[in-house]
């Protein structure tokens, strides 16, 4: 197998000569400082890495956008207003919400989206519901890992943590921000608005995605670092080796043109931008589909999801426990208080998003400084040490407090610190999966999103009689060990997380190669 620029091993992803201490390297840095840009960009104008930084920031302003409004409408039915549409109608269940990992494009999701949160201040039965929920769940689905995909198509290694922790923001505060409003809006409007305003807001979010958002993928000829831009990048990059495989070859002579400064072709157009079908060569659903399974067995895919999902597990059991312990004496917030009481989640995702995200990258290059200018993907888990202290401590502080009836202050600062580390666990375990996958990392998320979205589903059903068992008290002294256990298994990943990367190069790189011969054929 040959070797890779990308990685001082050798082969190993996740392994980058992020900063250029000497000086010495022959390819494009950061506005002419030491930061090497990973991977280099081609000079192909419609490249989403030579974007401008305005066509940037609206290509992110339109995929958080299409996050916010979505997250807000999945969080309505824990938002306060269950209870109505019980009275309302003959509904027994409204937890069931149903993922599934096919959406392709933000704009068809959401008209669909849209139709569905209109609906729902209409249905009556069970299965009505049923129906509602698979129809919504599965035009729902790209918030969980097209916006992920969407900072590594447009952004750099050394700028993907301050992006991915603005989607964290956006996926979580969206759901943190909802249940202060939703109390409101119920009961002055009544609880049918509370689905009509997001398919308001949805509707406008549709025609400005549709005129403003582009797509992000491209099929790059090169990975990771390639040396001496000004002259043809060796085949290596590329991760297989020409004279074997004559096809590609002929295709990287052809596409070397434009990967290093001769454009054969004219930027996109505002109308060629409005193209709603822009399918990647090669791909076929089914193969991937059975490949993202396969990733499971994969442990910085399996670790990646586990960390995502232990983290948001206590999302669902604040949730849970939230109207209950709030709205019982000696507290007895009125249901808009306790929709109120979220403010201190939101303020502390913006916390959370700003640690995770922006501190992180800033980290990442110190530590790489140290590292001889080398970064592990291992380097992005450091902040989770803050969680191994957070998580524990906030359910201590929130149920055993209850338990004991601390002053409601106390609730609410372990609501802001549990909402914080919710938001460590989605900005750093998307990032620490994409830093060492980084050309497969659109399928591995589904593997990811698999096993976290299990956890949820889970403890959802658990929590309950956990709670009813043991007490609150009990309950939240053995969640905290087990919050804590599983924050600590970072430490787990920092030790041997390169060794399994290691392990792994070699399937990586062979489907990394085998994806780009079956795009050049196609």
């Amino acid at each position: 197998m040959p070797a890779h620029p990308d990685s001082p091993s050798g082969s190993v992803p996740g392994t980058v000569h992020l900063v250029d201490l000497d000086h010495s390297m022959h390819t494009r840095h950061a506005q002419g400082g030491d930061i090497v840009l990973v991977p280099t960009p081609s000079k192909d104008p419609d490249d989403p890495l030579n974007w401008s930084p305005r066509r940037k920031y609206l290509s992110s302003l339109c995929s958080n956008l299409y996050t916010w409004f979505t997250g807000m409408l999945e969080f309505t039915l824990l938002a306060a207003i269950r209870f109505e549409i019980r009275e309302a109608s003959s509904i027994s269940d409204l937890y069931p919400r149903f993922f599934v990992f096919g959406g392709e494009y933000h704009e068809i999701g959401q008209i669909h989206v849209q139709g569905a949160d209109y609906t729902s201040a209409y249905v009556k039965s069970d299965g009505e519901w049923l129906a509602k929920c698979i129809v919504q769940g599965f035009f729902n689905a790209p918030i969980e890992a097209l916006p992920e995909i969407s900072v590594t198509d447009i952004y750099f290694t050394h700028q993907r943590g301050t992006w991915m922790g603005m989607y964290a923001f956006t996926l979580a505060g969206s759901n943190y921000f909802t249940p202060v409003l939703c109390g409101f809006i119920a009961e002055y409007q009544g609880w049918r608005w509370v689905f009509y305003w997001p398919a308001i807001f949805l509707a406008f979010v549709f025609v400005f995605l549709f005129l403003f958002m582009e797509e992000t993928n491209y099929v790059r000829a090169t990975a990771g670092i390639v040396e001496d831009t000004d002259s043809p990048p060796p085949e290596s990059t590329v991760g297989t080796d020409a004279e074997k495989n004559p096809t590609l070859a002929n295709a990287n002579s052809s596409r070397a043109s434009t990967e290093n400064g001769i454009v054969t072709k004219p930027p996109k157009t505002f109308v060629q931008k409005l193209s709603v079908w822009n399918p990647t060569p090669g791909d076929n659903m089914i193969r991937r589909a059975i490949r993202s399974l396969k990733y499971l067995g994969w442990p910085v895919i399996f670790y990646a999801g586990f960390s995502y999902g232990s983290y948001l597990i206590w999302f669902n059991v604040l949730n849970a426990t939230a109207s209950i312990i709030l709205g019982s004496p000696p507290y007895n917030f009125a249901a808009s208080m306790v929709g109120l009481s979220y403010v201190s989640c939101t303020l502390g995702v913006i916390i959370g998003s700003l640690i995770s995200g922006r501190l992180s990258d800033w980290l990442t290059i110190k530590v790489a400084r140290r590292n001889n200018g080398i970064m592990e993907a291992e380097h992005r888990l450091w902040p989770f040490a803050l969680c191994v202290i957070f998580v524990p401590g906030s359910l201590i502080l929130w149920g055993v407090g209850a338990a004991h009836g601390v002053h409601w202050f106390g609730l609410i600062f372990a609501m802001g610190a549990l909402a914080c580390s919710t938001t460590f666990g989605v900005t750093l375990s998307v990032n620490y999966l994409v830093d060492s996958y980084h050309e497969i990392s659109g399928d591995a998320l589904v593997a990811v999103i698999l096993v976290r979205n299990t956890m949820s589903f889970a403890i959802s059903y658990g929590i309950t009689p956990w709670l009813t068992n043991l007490g609150y008290q009990n309950c939240f002294i053995s969640a905290a060990f087990v919050g804590m256990a599983a924050s600590s298994v970072f430490f787990i990943m920092i030790k041997w997380g390169k060794g399994f990367r290691t392990k792994s190069a070699r399937r990586y790189w062979e489907i990394v190669e085998a994806n780009k011969l079956m795009a050049v054929r196609k």
